[in-house]
């Protein structure tokens, strides 16, 4: 797979040893409206109310990853139950400013509901 750097390389000024966070913007024109998506659902032989079982496969491997990703650098998934809690202060408690890569893990969605 080929890396974001290596694509856009010459769009980049430069780049950071490691990432916070990253926050990539931009739509996905044939699905950014409800028609689009309709029509590419169709397109696949996926009706709109089959979207969630649709997804599922995807949703699966991304909270495979997570978790992989977790367990290797001994840590667990916190489940965030409130959308106004905020995340910054929550991975504060767990920084002692040393370690380097990751930190902790926060989800959005229980990852073990999933």
């Amino acid at each position: 797979m080929e890396l974001l750097t290596e694509r856009y390389a010459e769009k980049i000024a430069g780049k950071l040893g490691c990432y916070d966070r990253i926050l990539v913007k931009g739509t996905l024109p044939t699905v950014c409206y409800p028609e689009g998506m309709t029509r590419y659902l169709f397109s696949k032989g996926v009706r709109v109310f089959d979207y969630a079982k649709f997804a599922e496969p995807l949703r699966e491997k991304i909270k495979a990853n997570a978790e992989q990703l977790a367990a290797a650098d001994g840590l667990t998934t916190e489940f965030i139950k409130s959308h106004k809690a905020r995340k910054e202060d929550i991975a504060k408690k767990h920084f002692d400013g040393k370690k380097q890569g990751l930190i902790y893990v926060l989800s959005a969605g229980n990852l073990s509901n999933l």
